[in-house]
């Protein structure tokens, strides 16, 4: 199982994970007429942070991550309230804007708030010339979908919607992204994230109406989000962030409004134009550039780089191990 999970590689399981988000706001629209969209996404996040907070109590790993320090404590609240935020902002822009404008505009421009905040946070590593040609296949992507490609239109409001969802998303995905790579298990990250992100979102439960829950339908839309969309994904996503940097798995993201389009002409019998048809085209295009693996450098540039000239007492292997950053 673990020589399965080492051949997958980061990539694969952030591509997983989006596939399964992709189809998050399909799936909320099989909701019953009484659902709001901040309801649903609380009903998601609360079960599926539940979940993957009882993950995290397996073993101790929360119980080690949450003593680290006041830092990581300070900083799992942050994520906790963006994931929150998110949740909401996302199914709200989605019921202005449509799913698949919603979702493109939410992933589309969510790897340029993550290389900002990157470089605000100092992470490290630079963007490189293969991520910054998918982050502009991105946006020329949904420009195509958002301006001209999409037959319905789209609100402003629910355009800004997005915008917001996209900044939150960012905000706990470089947060996640630190902590993994800073050591932290990342069962035990999420779980502590999104568990935070369940309790902010209990009083929704008392202030949204909620009997739509106790239909078959309501059950059975709130079990696939909390279970596949929530907990599965994310879990795969934490894994992903091991060895994928943060601005590539925000980049490898837009596999998710790929699925969200193409389940809305599918299931939904949504339109899009020629334009928007390209878009998508665009997207694909992102993607590929995006998940594939970064190069080794030659022999003869690294000895023109001098990175196999051993420094700081480290070995010719020490070196070359530290993964490259999207």
């Amino acid at each position: 199982m673990r020589q399965v999970s080492r051949s997958l590689g980061g990539a694969t399981y952030i591509l997983l994970a989006a596939s399964l988000w992709g189809t998050t706001a399909t799936a909320r629209t099989f909701a019953p007429a009484g659902a709001g969209p901040v309801a649903v996404g609380a009903a998601r996040v609360i079960g599926g942070g539940l979940l993957l907070l009882l993950v995290a109590l397996r073993g101790g790993a929360l119980r080690g991550l949450v003593t680290r320090g006041t830092r990581t404590r300070c900083l799992l609240v942050i994520g906790a309230a963006a994931a929150a935020a998110y949740q909401t902002a996302f199914f709200a822009a989605a019921a202005r804007a449509g799913v698949a404008v919603g979702t493109v505009v939410t992933i589309g421009a969510a790897p340029v708030f993550t290389g900002i905040l990157s470089m605000v946070t100092g992470r490290p590593g630079r963007p490189r010339a293969p991520w910054l040609a998918a982050t502009a296949a991105s946006i020329t992507g949904c420009a195509m979908l958002v301006t001209s490609g999409h037959e319905s239109g789209a609100s402003a409001a629910g355009v800004a919607l997005a915008l917001l969802a996209s900044l939150c998303y960012a905000v706990y995905a470089v947060t996640a992204s630190y902590l993994i790579t800073s050591g932290a298990e990342g069962r035990a990250v999420v779980g502590a994230i999104f568990g935070g992100a369940a309790v902010l979102l209990l009083p929704v439960l008392f202030t949204s109406p909620m009997g739509w829950m106790a239909t078959g339908r309501g059950l059975a839309v709130a079990s696939y989000l909390a279970v596949f969309t929530t907990a599965l994904a994310y879990l795969l996503y934490a894994r992903g962030l091991r060895t994928t940097a943060v601005t590539t798995a925000t980049t490898l993201g837009l596999a998710e409004p790929a699925i969200a389009a193409v389940l809305g002409l599918a299931v939904l019998g949504e339109h899009l134009t020629a334009t928007g048809l390209a878009g998508l085209g665009v997207l694909a295009v992102s993607l590929v550039i995006a998940a594939r693996p970064a190069q080794r450098p030659t022999a003869a540039a690294r000895r023109d780089r001098g990175l196999d000239q051993p420094q700081n007492g480290a070995t010719p292997m020490d070196a070359t191990s530290t993964p490259a950053s999207g």
